[in-house]
């Protein structure tokens, strides 16, 4: 049952309509035109729904400057201001099924139904607008204001996704088309971008739709070029003869836009409610953010009846899923070593459930983040989970704040050895300068047995820390001096236990090169890099020997990485390091100077039968061959699997040569 609404008095709600107003002027300003984002976009929905509700219960109050009679911000001046031809619009939200029950019931009294609905995902991403002359991109326009626009049209052309040229086929297409949709980043490439960032030490970006917006408003066009933005179309304004929202949508297919996925036609409301329920609980396993759906009268003709209110069009509405966010107390912050000696500071959390987990702990990244958002212990503050993502704080709320609560401050010491602490990075980071440090070694063990590296069966978190503190291992090379004996008088192990492990870490002594790279914590490098490397050099001596232009020359390798990898391979402990592997009878499998997929690059796409992404990459790898992660101009063959997203049709655009994985399982056999 919904829960009653209590209007305040009139005197009551024309002060705190004054004060919402001025709340939400101030974050949709901060969010449209500076993208920046204060609170969260849950928090700004509350706020703004709450000053619909009162607008609707005192009409009279409403004035044209109030932030519900508009949408977004004015544009910065940097960039060329357009007006739309038409209004760009923005969605009245609702939030629970008797908003949407009281949506259809006020639009009904306007235009008799039965209403049919189109529903689709609402996509966390930053609305523009595409206009075609003659079939070509000439123009594409934020939302601004919502009357005018900014001109992004340089940034725009930069997004595969968009296509500069209409193929209408046997569409009767009107010399000018306007198309209407979301740039958006997936949920993978902006972890991968923010996981580029933290270890380069850099501030974070806060949300894929901030990243997006930040991107397309960039003045040097190859910023964006450089940044994996996407596009779905969601509407035609202008061109074409369009009935309703279901044919609209097929549509915008045949003029190779691509379109929210899993969009469906919904004969009522209960039908309606159905698929929202589908679309929140799968929401987590879409590649992009999903914060709700849009559902629209599909009759276009009676939408448009329904006619506007404010800034929102009656004919279509927002429904917002429940945010994963939630509001919790920070009790301690601890301080993490990780295997390169970097410190994180870890907020410890009274329990909350979010996202459908109870949170305890929550990241915070690096110094510079904490020292920016200013969490300190006893702050009540936001945390986010999102599916698999690490719990991590939003922000503190300082008007919640305890008195004589002090600013957090890094040590000068590292917490668990005592030894000194440097900064590196302009502060960011806080490393460990005692290599032996134990949580440093345990990272390192970890790492080296795993399945990036040596891949050793049976040594887990466990097993690692208990040879570290019997002082059996000190270093991963010390694993290759274990015998059956070291083993057996220890917690966990018996004569058969103790023998299997020994012969599993004696059946790891030859691997890659690539994957010895990666075994030796070179700070900055990854497997892809190690790859590089290794495909370059051939060999860890040619490597110890690079200079930093040397390492430069290989694409996607910069100064700042090129000096880590010198840096590491100068020390004397690391020289030792490498001796220590080579003493206990390592031996690397030298990188071909030619497999049969030499000069070949892959792309995969969709669900491949039979082998995992990962198997299929390591395979093109240790052929010879490369992987990229989008088709381009240097990709030779993409294999498109069940269920394959926008970079088939992105191959097919180019005229890239494609493979089924069936085809692709019988090239490797060849």
């Amino acid at each position: 049952m919904a829960q009653k609404k209590t209007i305040p008095s009139r005197s009551a709600a024309e002060k705190r309509i004054k004060k919402l107003r001025q709340e939400i002027n101030h974050h949709r300003y901060l969010y449209h035109v500076k993208d920046i984002q204060e609170i969260s976009d849950a928090a700004l929905d509350s706020l703004k729904h709450e000053l619909e509700e009162l607008e609707l219960a005192y009409p009279d109050l409403v004035t044209s400057g109030s932030p519900t009679q508009r949408v977004g911000g004015r544009p910065l001046k940097k960039f060329k201001e357009v007006a739309h031809r038409t209004p760009m619009l923005s969605l009245r939200d609702a939030f629970t099924e008797d908003e949407l029950r009281q949506w259809e019931i006020r639009n009904q009294k306007i235009v008799p139904g039965p209403y049919d609905y189109f529903v689709q995902h609402k996509i966390d991403g930053v609305a523009v607008s595409l206009t075609y002359e003659d079939g070509q991109l000439i123009r594409a326009l934020t939302r601004g204001d919502g009357r005018v626009g900014e001109d992004v049209t340089r940034n725009i052309r930069t997004i595969e996704a968009i296509p500069l040229s209409l193929s209408s086929g046997r569409l009767q297409l009107q010399s000018r088309v306007e198309v209407r949709g979301e740039v958006y980043i997936l949920k993978d490439d902006f972890r991968r971008l923010n996981a580029l960032r933290q270890t380069a030490g850099q501030p974070l970006y806060a949300n894929p739709r901030n990243l997006a917006a930040g991107s397309i408003r960039q003045l040097d066009p190859r910023i964006a070029a450089g940044r994996p933005l996407r596009f779905m179309a969601w509407e035609i304004t202008a061109g074409t003869v369009v009935t309703t929202r279901q044919e609209e949508y097929g549509i915008l297919q045949q003029l190779g836009f691509p379109v929210p996925p899993r969009s469906r036609r919904c004969a009522n409301l209960a039908a309606v409610r159905q698929l929202l329920k589908e679309i929140e609980q799968h929401r987590e396993h879409y590649a992009y953010l999903v914060d709700g759906a849009v559902i629209k009268v599909n009759n276009i003709a009676a939408a448009a009846r329904l006619g506007v209110v404010g800034k929102a069009p009656r004919g279509s509405i927002a429904f917002k899923f429940a945010a994963e966010e939630a509001t919790t107390i920070v009790e301690d912050i601890v301080i993490q070593v990780g295997r390169t000696g970097a410190l994180t500071p870890v907020a410890h959390l009274r329990p909350v459930p979010v996202a459908g987990t109870v949170v305890s702990r929550a990241t915070l990244h690096n110094a510079s983040e904490i020292f920016r958002k200013d969490i300190r212990v006893n702050d009540t503050v936001i945390i986010r989970k999102a599916g698999d993502i690490i719990p991590e704080v939003v922000k503190a709320l300082p008007k919640l704040r305890p008195p004589n609560t002090k600013k957090f401050a890094m040590p000068h010491r590292c917490p668990v050895c005592g030894s000194p602490i440097v900064k590196e990075d302009g502060g960011a980071i806080y490393r460990c300068t005692n290599k032996n440090c134990f949580p440093q070694q345990r990272e390192r063990m970890l790492h080296a047995v795993g399945p990036d590296a040596f891949a050793i069966e049976g040594l887990g978190d466990k097993i690692v820390e208990l040879l570290l503190q019997e002082g059996l291992v000190k270093d991963p090379p010390d694993l290759w001096e274990l015998t059956a004996g070291d083993l057996i008088p220890l917690e966990r192990f018996a004569e058969k236990s103790a023998a299997k492990l020994v012969g599993e870490i004696q059946g790891h002594k030859r691997l890659p090169l690539a994957r010895f790279l990666v075994a030796l914590s070179i700070p900055l490098v990854g497997t892809v890099t190690a790859q590089d490397l290794a495909r370059e050099f051939k060999t860890i001596t040619a490597i110890q020997k690079a200079a930093p232009k040397d390492l430069e020359a290989i694409t996607g390798i910069g100064g700042k990485v090129a000096r880590a990898i010198t840096d590491f391979f100068k020390a004397p402990h690391h020289q030792k390091l490498i001796q220590r592997y080579r003493d206990c009878g390592i031996t690397l499998q030298r990188e071909a100077a030619a497999g049969p997929l030499a000069g070949k690059t892959f792309v995969f796409t969709g669900h491949m039968p039979g082998m995992s992404r990962e198997e299929a990459k390591n395979r093109v790898q240790q052929l010879g061959g490369k992987v990229a992660s989008t088709p381009g101009a240097n990709v030779t063959d993409v294999v498109i699997g069940d269920e394959a997203g926008s970079k088939a049709a992105k191959a097919k655009k180019l005229g890239l040569p494609t493979l089924t994985p069936r085809q692709f399982m019988q090239m490797l056999k060849q």
